[in-house]
């Protein structure tokens, strides 16, 4: 086993937000249970991390009760449970010392937010020499808002707003930005497809 799964903060925490409803992938769950399956089944290790940020109050909040796998998501008890309280997945955690216990080499991500957490945790496991695939189509985001809109926008201010970053918009830079820097880019379809028949 050189290979994991890195599922990012696919949680409950994102649903209970009102802008869960401009979520890029509202299915997102079943795209990463699919990948799931092809590292079970490949003998990957499966790794799971949880955004946490204790006393804020707010959905990421654990006392709140939302930070937990969405429900569709099935952990094993032999799979690691990370909780993290930084963009990237290494920083607050002891991610890295779990890969390299397992001589973990090369590493496939998805999640939430395609162009946080998600890519920031590509960028970082790059930088410390990890072979990293980025699964676009197992990542979901939200349009961003535009630096200067008030902090209290509404979803439908934020979506009116002419300066507002589509979630696509999003994705596609995403993409390019990581792309034969940081990561190779593929779908999930791609890996069932080259995993052959089993998948």
């Amino acid at each position: 086993m050189t290979r994991a799964l890195i599922v990012i903060d696919v949680q409950e925490s994102f649903r209970a937000r009102p802008l869960w409803e401009t979520i890029s992938n509202p299915k997102i769950a079943d795209q990463v249970d699919r990948l799931v399956r092809l590292a079970r089944q490949a003998g990957d290790l499966v790794l799971w991390v949880l955004h946490s940020e204790p006393g804020s109050g707010d959905v990421f909040d654990p006392a709140l009760g939302h930070v937990r796998l969405m429900e569709e998501l099935q952990r094993r008890d032999t799979e690691p449970l990370i909780h993290k309280t930084s963009h990237n997945a290494f920083t607050t955690t002891n991610l890295q010392q779990l890969l390299t216990e397992r001589g973990i080499r090369e590493l496939t991500v998805c999640g939430i937010r395609t162009e946080q957490c998600v890519e920031t945790t590509t960028r970082v496991a790059s930088d410390l020499g990890y072979l990293v695939t980025f699964v676009i189509d197992a990542t979901a985001t939200n349009p961003i808002p535009h630096r200067d809109a008030p902090a209290d926008q509404s979803v439908a201010e934020l979506l009116s707003d002419p300066r507002t970053l589509s979630a696509e918009e999003i994705i596609r830079r995403t993409e390019y930005a990581l792309a034969g820097r940081f990561a190779a880019i593929t779908t999930v379809g791609q890996l069932e497809a080259a995993a052959g028949p089993r998948a």
